[in-house]
């Protein structure tokens, strides 16, 4: 792109030298410098792109965007206020809008966003859709899928991602939109059509400090769509989540709701819970429809509910709505049943608030032959106030074993210790190694049990110091179970 065409998308304090004339990539990583890139220098929490300026000059970029005050041998730089907010403009601009050009969908909340935007993505792409997908699991192009490293990746990341699926001939993206992302500016140039709201319970208190502050930075996806009512847009909120009331204050476009429990456009009745799957009778605009699906629990019948009010919204006719949602896998990770041959039921799950731990046990309870075991995890320094609540849900289940996910910087001890406050039986145990924990839970089941392993759902490493290291509870699960009852 024409440097001046790009510049000319940012407020500038200042240039040092001549402009080169064309700018062919962007990057804010100095390891990722090609010959005439732009380097946009971000203070991060532990490293500062600043310091690698000069470095990033030498290996070829010719454009250096920096907010602190620079002279750069072999580079033109410009200078801004805050380069945080810079970069998106720039991305934006660089890779001409992307988001203009695709259905744009939005899937906030605190529990669920995962699940949503997956169940969005496969009935896409059952509906004939080619379809992309970011988040939690990594970004999903036409089902080819690539790692990513956040819930919501950094403005530059999300911009090249959507420019991809433009350029694949995407109809649609669905993308998980965390409340850190929404604070942080991550979503920067990011044109939404329809957003959804699943729910808001406890978590992430050490960000955001209140639950009406976390709340208020999900609000920020539903004020983002804008004014224009020439444009069609949506917001999909669940009516048995009190801050739905709130979020539909926050735009003027038109807004579904779904819900289970409170009177909703599409609700859920009749709900049958199997270990196969679940069923249930959809009161809708259009009437009422019986309707089936392989995913489990009532938990996903909410969600299965906001996708249906999504598509719909944007379009799609409700009996081809229905016939994909009969087919569609259940989402990787979440109240997943793992095969394997041994008289037990195992489950994975990324259950790691009170909300979802209680959503877990309450999926298989109907199913339920002898005892429910439940693993619970939390990570080390996060926010140490839902630990005992965590516990206290946990403790739904006859035998629990308390253990880490992710234990950072702390000591297995102290996440223990916070969790075991709030056990309301002395059927647990307290192991902090991850690996071992799961081998004793599997250990101590017995014919009938039903096993869930929570809190890792499909991540197959831990993160021990600043060090990821492999780790799937899935593996080590079947493992353990094919030891005990060969």
């Amino acid at each position: 792109m024409n440097s001046k065409e790009l510049l000319a998308s940012i407020p500038y304090k200042q240039i040092k030298g001549p402009l080169p004339e064309h700018i062919e990539h962007l990057t804010i990583d100095s390891r990722d410098i090609k010959t005439n890139s732009a380097f946009i220098c971000i203070t991060g929490y532990t490293v500062d792109g600043h310091d690698f300026a000069q470095q990033a000059a030498n290996q070829g970029a010719t454009l250096i965007v920096t907010e602190k005050p620079m002279t750069i041998d072999n580079a033109t730089v410009v200078e801004v206020e805050s380069t945080s907010r810079t970069v998106g403009l720039l991305a934006a601009k660089f890779y001409d809008y992307p988001s203009k050009l695709l259905h744009m969908i939005g899937v906030t909340g605190t529990n669920g966003k995962t699940s949503v935007a997956g169940i969005l993505h496969s009935m896409l792409m059952e509906l004939g859709e080619k379809s992309a997908l970011t988040g939690t699991i990594g970004f999903n192009l036409n089902g080819q899928l690539h790692p990513s490293a956040n819930t919501t990746n950094d403005v530059l990341t999300t911009q090249q991602m959507i420019a991809r699926a433009r350029d694949e001939d995407c109809s649609h993206m669905t993308m998980e939109v965390s409340s850190h992302g929404l604070v942080l500016g991550r979503l920067a140039g990011v044109e939404f059509d329809t957003a959804i709201f699943t729910n808001l319970t406890h978590d992430h208190l050490d960000f955001h400090g209140t639950m009406e502050e976390y709340g208020h930075a999900k609000a920020l996806l539903f004020s983002q769509l804008g004014q224009d009512l020439a444009n069609q847009k949506q917001a999909i909120l669940n009516a048995d989540d009190s801050w739905s009331n709130e979020l539909a204050k926050m735009t003027p476009h038109p807004v579904y709701t779904y819900g289970i429990q409170n009177d909703a456009q599409f609700q859920a009745k009749d709900i049958q819970l199997m270990h196969t799957g679940t069923s249930f009778t959809l009161k809708c605009i259009e009437g009422e429809f019986p309707v089936s699906m392989k995913l489990l629990g009532e938990f996903n019948v909410s969600n299965a509910l906001a996708s249906i009010a999504a598509l719909y919204a944007e379009g799609y006719k409700l009996d081809e709505i229905l016939k994909t949602l009969a087919v569609i896998a259940p989402v990787e990770g979440r109240m997943q049943k793992i095969e394997v041959e041994a008289p037990i039921s195992i489950f994975i799950d990324y259950a790691h608030t009170p909300d979802a731990i209680e959503k877990a046990i309450d999926a298989v309870q109907d199913f339920k032959k002898n005892r429910i075991i439940f693993l619970v995890g939390t990570g080390g320094n996060r926010d140490k106030t839902k630990r005992p609540i965590m516990a206290e849900k946990a403790s739904i289940a006859d035998y629990v074993v308390l253990t880490t996910d992710d234990p950072r910087d702390e000591a297995y001890d102290s996440i223990l210790s916070d969790l075991e406050m709030g056990m309301t039986h002395s059927n647990f145990a307290c192991i902090g190694d991850r690996a071992k924990a799961v081998e004793h839970a599997i250990e101590q089941a017995e014919a009938g049990d039903i096993i869930i392993l929570a809190g890792k759902g499909h991540e197959d490493y831990q993160i021990v110091g600043n060090t990821k290291y492999p780790h799937s509870d899935k593996e080590i699960a079947i493992q353990q179970a094919l030891k005990k009852f060969q």
